[in-house]
């Protein structure tokens, strides 16, 4: 059925061609963007609009025609005793639903009150090959929504308005940092080593430099650089990859928003969060109240600020600083009957293990802005510890509905500190814990030309994203989500 409908719509496009009609032409002036035309008054003349056809409805004479674009959409209006029977004729033996076309003519409302363009003249624009699809609203099958993410932002209203939010969210985010002061800076993708996260990295090759190569998991240690370079207040949109678990909440490439500010500490770093959010909110939503779950959340509220050791002690009823020793704690959750369902689990450092535990027994009820504060050191390796207790670090995550959507920190400055802890992270990664840090001379050199005070942070667009407008999957909420391939 398919192909036999493309080859009647080639015909068509043989036919059109045949009549003098330029199948594929290279441009149409318009005046009027298609949602701006529904705004104009009755009677506006000399109107120019273009779009893809998505209805057409015959009557004996006239025929009413949508067409759209990501934008909007517009009725027109083809009156045969008003256009010409050629032209009538020609649109509708040779156009058809997914077809482009220009239309000039004079705005009026109909009986139903709906801004409609009178055609006084249209051209072809582009002939669809393939029929769009009728049953789109009720496909199952999202594997192939993602795959052909071109049809769905088409045929799906509620596609269409998440990534136009996207767009919005990222300019919103750039301006509240632009205004300020801080600067946007761009950092390498390909790396000699995987520093900045505790990630799986991808791994490539370079044939003239004949050496092996990461995908950044993290811009962190070279906008970090840039604060020894002299800059004090920058930030980056920096597309990161991570080579790890599909799942709801991750992805294998997503765009980190990730700063820092030279002078400030976590707290400085939790107000300009909370202050970024709600600007985020008031720009692509026009609100600071969101519906998330059912439950509605105004996020102008206060925020709640709670500690890794008294969440679990809430959840679980263990008190993590009685167990300085990860294998007591495991022994621990299994007197608790805790099951982490966690395959390799012995092979988990202290900070691995805790932040597991956090994740099975506590985040899925943080329903409500939250700031987490208090992580063990072991969880943190470029963060500083905190001056009245050593053994956690002055870092925050801010959790909403479940989801970590931003991790900031207090930053380590002292190098002499930092090498001890990278060569933790070095030792645990040969005893099998593949999501321990790298160790990264360069970045130590770098460091030792000396740092000021900082205070970064790092949040996913797409998770924002995902958490802001209550989407099931952070795959809703990037435009060309990876497939496999077919």
């Amino acid at each position: 059925m398919g192909n036999d409908q493309r080859d009647f719509r080639i015909e068509k496009l043989r036919t059109l061609k045949s009549e003098g009609v330029t199948a594929y032409p290279e441009k149409f002036s318009l005046n009027y963007e298609l949602n701006e035309a529904t705004q104009l008054e009755d009677g506006t003349s000399g109107v120019r609009v273009a779009g893809r056809i998505m209805s057409i409805r015959n009557f004996s004479k006239l025929s009413f025609i949508t067409i759209s674009n990501i934008q909007g959409s517009l009725q027109l209006l083809l009156k045969k005793d008003e256009i010409g029977d050629v032209p009538y004729d020609q649109f509708h033996n040779l156009l058809d639903i997914g077809d482009f076309i220009g239309a000039e003519g004079r705005i009026y409302s109909t009986k139903t009150n709906e801004k409609t363009l009178r055609i006084e003249s249209y051209v072809f624009l582009g002939k669809a090959l393939r029929t769009l699809p009728e049953k789109w609203h009720g496909l199952s099958n999202i594997e192939l929504r993602y795959r052909q993410r071109y049809l769905d932002l088409l045929m799906t209203k509620e596609t269409q308005t998440r990534l136009l939010a996207r767009s919005k969210m990222v300019r919103a985010i750039r301006r509240f940092f632009e205004d300020r002061e801080f600067i946007e800076v761009e950092t390498p993708i390909l790396q000699h080593t995987s520093s900045g996260a505790i990630a799986k990295p991808f791994r490539t090759y370079h044939n003239a430099l004949d050496t092996e190569l990461n995908l950044r998991i993290a811009p962190e240690t070279y906008l970090k650089r840039l604060i020894v370079g002299g800059f004090t207040k920058v930030f980056e949109f920096a597309k990161c990859f991570r080579n790890e678990g599909i799942s709801p909440q991750h992805l294998q490439e997503f765009t980190m928003v990730e700063g820092y500010a030279a002078y400030w500490n976590y707290e400085d770093t939790m107000e300009l969060m909370r202050d970024m959010v709600l600007f985020v909110l008031e720009k692509t939503f026009s609100s600071t109240t969101i519906t998330i779950q059912g439950k509605t959340i105004n996020f102008s509220d206060e925020w709640e600020i709670a500690s890794f050791r008294g969440l679990i002690i809430r959840d679980t009823g263990i008190d993590i600083d009685l167990y300085p020793d990860v294998k007591d704690l495991y022994q621990e959750t299994l007197r608790k009957n805790i099951d982490l369902d966690y395959l390799d689990i012995e092979s988990l450092g202290r900070g691995n293990f805790i932040d597991l535990l956090y994740k099975k027994m506590c985040r899925p009820h943080i329903v409500k802005p939250t700031f987490l504060i208090k992580h063990p050191i072991e969880l943190s390796p470029l963060a500083r510890a905190n001056d009245q207790n050593p053994a956690v670090t002055d870092r925050f995550q801010l959790v909403v509905n479940g989801a970590e959507i931003i991790n900031a920190y207090s930053e380590l400055v002292d190098p002499l500190e930092q090498r001890r802890r990278l060569e933790e992270q070095a030792q645990l990664k040969n005893n099998g814990d593949l999501e321990a840090m790298e160790m990264d001379e360069d970045y130590l050199m770098a460091m030792e030309y000396g740092m000021p005070p900082i205070s970064g942070w790092g949040f996913g667009v797409e998770r924002l994203l995902m958490v802001l407008t209550d989407s099931e999957t952070v795959k809703d909420c990037v435009l060309f989500p990876l497939t496999k391939k077919l």
